[in-house]
């Protein structure tokens, strides 16, 4: 895929995703979603199990796992349609894709232009600061026009 398609794809991406930002600030309920939203539209266990064609003790499971993180994706969903809820399920990046591949083109930069200026410093030829910083700025760019695929290697 070309860079401006990466490029666009990532934007787009984030516009996205940055609608969920809000949602990772809010506490997960003590108890799980399912037991709160259960008990908030008044049904007891016994009753929602008949709802969903399982047993009590099979309900009261699947409310532990979701409250202790060990319930399956499959399995809340089937649970959160009992309770009439969509499942809303989502990747939220803790900072933007945008920065996250600017930094790695530029840490490989780094690394790359360091290494021959090292090499150059022992034949005493190394370059100024100045040159360095602008080969850096250059082979970031270079790195962000290739496939971003090569970055991660």
């Amino acid at each position: 895929m070309s860079p401006e398609l990466n490029q666009l794809r990532l934007e787009q991406l984030q516009a996205t995703l940055s609608s969920y930002a809000d949602l990772v600030k809010r506490q997960t309920p003590p108890r799980g979603w399912l037991k709160l939203i259960r008990e908030a539209l008044g049904r007891t266990e016994r009753q929602q199990a008949q709802r969903l064609g399982i047993s009590g003790p099979t309900l009261h499971k699947s409310e532990q796992s979701e409250a202790d993180d060990r319930i399956t994706l499959g399995q809340l969903r089937k649970l959160a349609d009992g309770l009439d809820c969509e499942l809303v399920y989502a990747l939220v990046p803790r900072r933007p894709l945008t920065e996250v591949v600017q930094e790695r083109a530029r840490t490989i930069a780094v690394e790359e232009v360091g290494g021959v200026a090292h090499t150059m410093g022992l034949e005493d030829q190394r370059p100024g600061a100045d040159r360095l910083r602008k080969q850096v700025e250059r082979r970031t760019e270079e790195l962000l026009r290739g496939r971003w695929s090569d970055l991660w290697r």
